[in-house]
This record gives C-alpha cells, structure tokens and sequence, in this order.
C-alpha cells in the first residue's frame, strides 16, 4: 500500500475550501534509499506504508470475506495487498506504475489492473464480476484525492463500502458539518451519498519515506436510500454556492436560481458554508422539479 505525497501544485484541495497541504522536497533518486528495490516515485508521491501494527487494524476494520469483491486502488508494494489477499482468497488491484504492476502480476490468485483509477469504470467492473457489489479499500493519491472521491461518487450505486487512507485534512473536510471552516462543496456531495467515518489515525512515521503531513483511514458506506436528486444539478447547485464562499449567496446562487426561472424560497442573506446538507438536497429537487413538471 503506497502513501502518496501531496503535490504543491495539485493537492486535492481546489474543492471545499481545505487548506493546501505544506510542501516537501521531492525525493528523487539521489536523495532516497530503495524500499524493496523500488525507488520512490517523485511523480506518483509514493509514500509507503510500513508499520506492521496499522497494516493489521486497517484489514480489521475491513474484515475481508472469502465472498467479498475487493479492489484495491494504489496497491504500491503490497503491503495492505498481501494480508487482504490471505484472508479474502482473491483480490483486484488497479496500479499505475508500470513497474509495481509488474511485480503484482507474479502474484498467484491477482487481478492486476493496469491503468490511472481516475479513468477506470466502476461500474463496468462490478458487471464483470456478475455486478456483485465491490468493496473498495485503498490509499488514495493525495494529489488526486478530491477528483478521484467525485469520480467514485458516479459509482456508488455499486459499491458496498470504501475503506480509504488519505491526508486527515482531506477526511476532516469530508465529515464536516455547516458553519465550519472545512464544510464545503467536498462535504456536501459525499454527505449526501454516504456514511461517513475516520476509524484509524495514522502518523507519517509509519511510512517510508515519511510525508508531512497526517494520514488517516475513512470508512464509507453508501446511504441504502440516498435523496432521490440529479447528481449533476446538486453539483452545480454547490459549486456555484461556494464559488466565493466569503460572500453571501445572494451574490452567486441568487443569479443562477433567477436563470433557472425558479420561484420558490430559498434564503440567500447566507454564506455557502451556513447552508445544511438537507437543505441543498431540497434546493436542487425543487430545481429538478420546477423543469420537468411531469
């Protein structure tokens, strides 16, 4: 399981208004010691997880079953890969690096998946696996957390639960509630779609090479009867609510409701982040249902 370093540039934070995480000198070949052989990736920020100890608790709160359909995102060294695989009997993995894939590859009872998580159909692969339900578990690359949350959200609907290692920062903003500096457009999509829980936190000693920054490992589970809403009128609803979050509502969402010709109430003498999850699910319903009255 490989940590990945948070990038300066692309940190994951352009959503929800999550502070940038501080920035460390890139490792590169001539500054670190192969681990296993491989040396650190500078751009895929690996990080890797080596603490005996948080490999055991995080397959313990996933509890992985003979039955179970598990894909693991950024396997890395196998670290979390060869425990999952001794209790579940079988697993998928999807690795971008060439070089791990090919490692992976020598590994009896493994599906290896070649490709850029960002890019691979997770509803396509449940089909593959007579659509049984997928239990995603997985360190998340910190530079593509938040894209790569989004991109999941469109296949919840197949998803049994996600067991997921990311910067704390990251799942702090996920879990926030109304009011608070890390409530944001990331808390309000994921909210609606999911349960949502931190069940283990993990310091950058327990990686080699340590990062900067604070990991953590979430549980989600999607919501069995999440609010019937059009995901990409909610997205939008949202994202043009925090577009300038310092600013009252009436000075973004306000345009954008008088656009959609809507006539119900809604109060915009409100900041972005004072508005409640429920009540951004009932805006864009009642959205949905002022355009499609039948």
């Amino acid at each position: 399981m490989s940590r990945n370093r948070p990038s300066h540039s692309s940190s994951g934070h352009g959503h929800g208004g999550g502070r940038s995480a501080p920035q460390r000198r890139p490792l590169t070949r001539s500054s670190a010691r192969p681990l296993h052989g491989h040396f650190a990736r500078k751009r895929f920020g690996q990080n890797f997880l080596v603490d005996a100890g948080v490999i055991d608790t995080i397959v313990q709160a996933i509890n992985p079953q003979p039955d179970n359909t598990l894909v693991e995102i950024g396997p890395g060294l196998a670290a979390l890969t060869q425990p999952l695989l001794a209790r579940a009997g079988q697993l998928t993995v999807i690795e971008i690096d060439r070089d791990l894939a090919a490692r992976l590859r020598t590994q009896p009872r493994l599906e290896v998946i070649e490709a850029d998580a960002l890019q691979v159909n997770f509803t396509a692969l449940s089909a593959q696996k007579n659509h049984a339900p997928l239990r995603l578990v997985g360190n998340l690359p910190y530079n593509i957390s938040t894209p790569l949350l989004f991109h999941l959200l469109e296949h919840a609907a197949v998803v049994r639960d996600q067991h997921f290692m990311l910067q704390k920062e990251v799942i702090d903003r996920m879990v926030a509630q109304p009011a608070t500096a890390a409530y944001g457009r990331l808390s309000v999509m994921l909210q609606w779609r999911y349960a949502m829980e931190q069940v283990l936190f993990v310091g950058p000693e327990c990686f080699d090479p340590p990062p900067k920054v604070d990991s953590a490992v979430v549980r989600m589970e999607p919501l069995p009867q999440p609010a019937a809403v059009p995901m990409a009128l909610l997205s939008e609803v949202v994202q043009v609510a925090f577009s300038q979050r310092r600013k009252l509502l009436r000075h973004t969402l306000e345009a954008w409701l008088q656009q959609r010709a809507f006539t119900g109430s809604f109060d915009v003498q409100r900041r972005a982040e004072e508005v409640p999850v429920d009540e951004y699910i009932a805006l864009a319903q009642a959205v949905a249902s002022a355009e499609n009255p039948h």
